[in-house]
């Protein structure tokens, strides 16, 4: 039987699974969709009003939000992709060094900022 649901690399292999992982998953990567977002918002607001921060630093944090949250879709999508296939093979979910990173990300972000503040 051919499947001709996106992305086939995904779809044409395996079996369905239970619809809750199926959707559990796509929630996963609606979540990192939403941070993502959170991140541009995060950025644009950080240039947008008037923080007390030096400017240099204001940008260059401000363009690694940016950065970053054009990454994430990315990597959401390759989770979402890999999860998904060991969902319909029946195999152990794969392990990801995505959220780590990410969360050091955002603490090295958030400490910055503050360092920043405290010195301005």
């Amino acid at each position: 039987m051919s499947d001709s649901r996106f992305p086939r690399s995904v779809f044409g292999v395996g079996s369905d699974p239970d619809p809750r992982f199926t959707l559990a998953n796509e929630r996963t990567f609606l979540a990192w969709i939403r941070t993502s977002l959170a991140l541009i918002a995060g950025g644009v607001a950080l240039e947008a009003f008037d923080v007390p921060l030096p400017a240099t630093l204001r940008a260059v944090v401000s363009a690694f939000m940016l950065v970053v949250a054009i990454v994430l879709p990315v990597v959401a999508w390759v989770q979402w992709k890999r999860a998904e296939r060991a969902l319909r093979q029946q195999r152990p979910l794969p392990f990801s060094i995505a959220i780590p990173v990410l969360v050091g990300t955002i603490v090295v972000i958030a400490a910055v900022l503050l360092v920043g503040e405290l010195l301005a």
